[in-house]
């Protein structure tokens, strides 16, 4: 019996949205962005030599038809990426307002998000003082730190003193539609972290912020503050049922790997698993090996972007993909006739370009067990497409707008 897995590589987009002069890092339009390419470029020219070197090496994606994804979406070339494609290839373009992980992924799942999101100024302070006042009550402090847009790496290397001898919690915001909430987990509290960003939430979402954050952290003023992999996201229940939800209706059993669970508010998931992305890793490959028939496996690995595409690191972000790619060859071998396999990614984030934001991109949608050759009309879909043609393997009754490309 047919099974699923929908694998999102967070960030990785391949540039070419039409739109993408309508969103911006900073004052400067996303226009031009392109993850894949510009990596692919500075490894060519010899710039990401940190931890790796050479040409950027994707043997198993470009050979899905990863390089051929990127000069479809936007014309470019990615020096490294030129394999003729042995499997299904396109490239995807978002429908919903945003270029974040609540609009991606939702859209992905078959539902374009039905509203706009509400952002916080990039002036300070960023959020209502009644918000402030609110989230200070709930944490049981006289204030909040913070308050602004930042970096969470920055500011916790900037504020995490002053947070433990004050108690307050750290809290900020970005161009997404989030209000994160940063706190040591032994002098706050993981669980006092956790128990407040879940009692804020409801409050957020009325005003259709899409995810409150935990960000818990350790480590001292003197040798450095870390984040953990203990974030969870509180995030927006999605409307409408998404494909999890036409899955679980149908009978099938539907495992999320990393944060899928929190993005989609545990919605038509019957298994989670989380951890650092090699943890994932190992996660999909048992899943592979046990997962139930009629099954979908819907995973998202967050370092590509939490680690290296905010960071605008070049290096870390190409070592990633190589490690990914590695990774990957390892398991294609192992999926059963019947299973399908879907690569794609929710947003950009290249880290080429200046500031520290998502980038509005396409992304690839890469297939092993559907054949070869474009998919699509000559391999352009729409995000929404995804999850139709994912039901459709399964055999599962498909809603909203999208429409299957197998």
């Amino acid at each position: 019996m047919a099974r699923a897995f929908l694998v999102v590589m967070d960030s990785v987009g391949i540039g070419g949205a039409p739109d993408a002069a309508q969103y911006f890092n900073g004052s400067v339009p996303d226009t031009g962005a392109n993850t894949v390419a510009h990596i692919a470029r500075a490894c060519a020219r010899g710039e990401a030599e940190d931890g790796r070197s050479g040409p950027l090496h994707l043997p198993v994606l470009d050979g899905l038809g990863l390089g051929a994804a990127v000069r479809l979406a936007s014309g470019d070339d990615a020096p490294g990426l030129t394999a003729t494609p042995g499997g299904r290839w396109g490239a995807a373009t978002e429908q919903s307002r945003g270029k974040d992980t609540p609009s991606g992924h939702w859209e992905l799942a078959g539902l374009p998000v039905p509203w706009d999101w509400h952002y916080f100024p990039a002036s300070g302070p960023a959020f209502p003082a009644d918000l402030s006042a609110h989230v200070a009550a709930l944490a049981g402090t006289d204030g909040i730190l913070g308050d602004c847009h930042a970096s969470g790496t920055t500011i916790i290397a900037d504020l995490g003193g002053e947070h433990i001898r004050s108690g307050w919690p750290i809290c900020y915001t970005s161009a997404d539609s989030v209000f994160q909430i940063a706190a040591h987990e032994e002098h706050f509290g993981l669980d006092r972290l956790l128990t407040l960003c879940a009692a804020l939430a409801p409050r957020l979402h009325k005003m259709k912020v899409g995810r409150v954050i935990a960000r818990p952290f350790v480590g001292d003023a003197q040798t450095g503050f870390t984040r953990t992999t203990n974030r969870r996201d509180y995030a927006v229940t999605p409307p409408e049922p998404i494909l999890t939800n036409w899955v679980q209706q149908a009978g099938g059993r539907v495992y999320g790997i990393g944060k899928i669970g929190d993005i989609f508010s545990m919605q038509g998931i019957d298994e989670i698993r989380k951890g650092s992305d090699a943890d994932l890793m190992g996660h999909l490959s048992e899943l592979i090996d046990t997962a139930a028939d009629g099954s979908l496996t819907f995973a998202n690995f967050v370092e590509f972007d939490s680690l290296y595409g905010h960071r605008r690191d070049i290096s870390g972000y190409a070592r990633a993909l190589e490690w990914f790619d590695a990774a990957l060859a390892g398991l294609l071998g192992r999926l059963r006739d019947d299973d399908l396999l879907v690569l794609t990614a929710d947003h950009g984030n290249d880290p080429s370009c200046g500031g520290t934001d998502h980038t509005r991109e396409r992304v690839p949608v890469l297939i092993a067990g559907a054949g070869a050759g474009p998919i699509g009309q000559d391999g352009q879909v729409r995000f929404a497409d995804v999850a139709a043609s994912v039901a459709a393997h399964l055999g599962v009754p498909a809603q909203g707008p999208g429409r299957s490309f197998l």
